[in-house]
C-alpha cells in the first residue's frame, strides 16, 4: 500500500542511544496529507453519522408509533361507536320493558346490521336471559363480569371470555337496561376475537415489524400468534407507567433478538404495541455508517498512494544535495549540481550550495 511505499523511501530512523526518533520528509508529508484529509473527513462523518442517527430514530418514533396510534384511535372509535349503539338501543321502550317478545326483534336487528356480532343479549338482575337475538334458550349469565359491574352500577362493562354459545374466545360489551335511572337490566352484545381487530392483526412492516393489542388485565386482544395473557411483556409494563394516550418506547430481548417497541394506551385502558427488531430497525443506518467506513478507509489508501507517488520525487533533489555537499566537505569538487535550475527552495539551496564549492575552488587554488 501506498503507506508501505511512505516507509521505504523515508529516511527516518530510530538512533537506539538517544533514544531520538528521526522521520524523513516523505513520512511527514504522508502524515501531513493524512492528517489534513482525514481529519475534516473524519469530522464531517462523524457529524453526519450522528445526524443519521437522529433522523433516523425521529423516524422510527414516528413510523412505530404512528402505527400504534392508527390502531389506537380504530379501536377508540369502535369501542365508542359500539357503546353509543348499546346505548342508544338500551333506551328503547320495548328493550326497558325487559319483555323477552318484545326485546327479541331489537336483538335481532343489532345481530343483523352488526355482522360482526354474533350475539346480542339482554340480562335480567338474577343472571339469566330475558331475550337473544339466536334461536337458542336462555343461559345463565351471573357469573360474567360484564354483567355484574353493569348491575353493580358501572356505567359500561367489558370481558374477554370463553363464549357459552359458540366455546370460542370472545370480547363482550355491556350496558345497563334501566328505568327511572336504576337498572332493571344489562344489554350486551358479544364479538369474535378472531374478528374484532382485524386491522391490528393486519398490521406489518418489515419482515419482523407487527402490532398486537391487549386489554387493561393483559389479555390479548388481538395479535398475530400470541393468545396467552402478556402483562409481563416489557412495551405493557412500561406503556403502564405513562397517561393514556401517550406513548412509551422500549428496548428489550425476545428470542434471542433485541426488539424495540411503542406501546400507546387507548382510552379504554387497553395497550397497542407495534414492535420491531433492532437490527432491521437500524439496518439503514448500519448500512450507511458501513459505507462512510469503506470511503473513509478508501480516502487513506488514496493519499497513502498518492503522497508516496508524488513524495517519492520530492526528496531525491535533497539527497543528491546532500551527497554533493559531502563531496565537497571532502575535497572533491567535481559534481555538477543541476537543481541550482530550479526556482524553488530546492534551487536556492543548489545555488547556496554551488557558491560553496566555488568559494572552496578558489580557497584550494590560494593554498596552492
Amino acid at each position: 500500500t501506498g503507506w508501505r511505499v511512505c516507509g521505504r523511501l523515508g529516511e527516518g530512523h530510530l538512533k537506539l542511544g538517544t533514544r531520538r526518533l528521526r522521520i524523513g520528509i516523505l513520512p511527514k508529508l504522508c502524515l501531513t496529507m493524512a492528517a489534513v484529509m482525514l481529519v475534516p473527513l473524519a469530522t464531517i462523518w462523524f457529524l453526519d453519522y450522528r445526524a443519521s442517527v437522529d433522523h433516523l430514530s425521529r423516524d422510527i418514533e414516528e413510523r412505530l408509533s404512528g402505527q400504534a396510534d392508527a390502531a389506537v384511535s380504530f379501536v377508540n372509535v369502535w369501542m365508542d361507536a359500539n357503546l353509543r349503539m348499546l346505548r342508544q338501543n338500551a333506551r328503547l321502550k320495548d328493550v326497558v320493558s325487559m319483555e323477552p317478545a318484545r326485546q327479541a326483534p331489537v336483538l335481532q336487528s343489532i345481530a343483523r346490521e352488526y355482522r360482526y356480532v354474533f350475539l346480542a343479549h339482554a340480562v335480567r338482575p338474577d343472571g339469566m336471559n330475558s331475550a337473544r337475538s339466536d334461536a337458542e334458550a336462555p343461559k345463565d349469565y351471573a357469573d360474567r363480569e360484564y354483567v355484574q359491574r353493569v348491575l353493580a352500577g358501572a356505567p359500561m362493562g367489558r370481558q374477554f371470555v370463553i363464549s357459552k354459545t359458540t366455546g370460542k374466545p370472545s370480547f363482550v360489551i355491556s350496558v345497563p337496561i334501566a328505568r327511572d335511572g336504576v337498572p332493571v337490566g344489562v344489554l350486551a352484545i358479544a364479538v369474535d376475537i378472531e374478528g374484532l381487530t382485524p386491522k391490528v392483526t393486519a398490521v406489518r412492516f418489515g419482515q419482523t415489524g407487527y402490532a398486537f393489542l391487549v386489554d387493561d388485565a393483559g389479555n390479548v386482544v388481538a395479535h398475530p400468534s400470541a393468545r396467552q395473557n402478556l402483562r409481563t411483556h416489557p412495551a405493557i409494563v412500561a406503556a403502564s407507567t405513562v397517561e393514556p394516550g401517550t406513548s412509551s418506547r422500549t428496548v428489550f430481548t425476545e428470542h434471542d433478538h433485541t426488539v424495540i417497541a411503542y406501546a400507546r394506551r387507548t382510552d379504554e385502558g387497553w395497550t397497542l404495541v407495534a414492535q420491531q427488531n433492532y437490527d432491521e430497525t437500524y439496518a439503514p443506518l448500519r448500512d450507511a455508517n458501513r459505507n462512510a467506513l469503506i470511503l473513509l478507509a478508501a480516502s487513506v489508501i488514496f493519499v497513502g498512494i498518492v503522497a508516496s507517488r508524488l513524495g517519492s520525487r520530492r526528496p531525491h533533489p535533497i539527497r543528491n544535495l546532500t551527497d554533493i555537499a559531502d563531496h565537497i566537505s571532502r575535497g572533491e569538487l567535481g559534481a555538477e549540481i543541476t537543481e541550482v535550475h530550479r526556482s524553488d527552495e530546492i534551487g536556492g539551496l543548489g545555488k547556496a550550495i554551488h557558491r560553496l564549492k566555488a568559494r572552496v575552488a578558489v580557497a584550494r587554488k590560494r593554498l596552492g
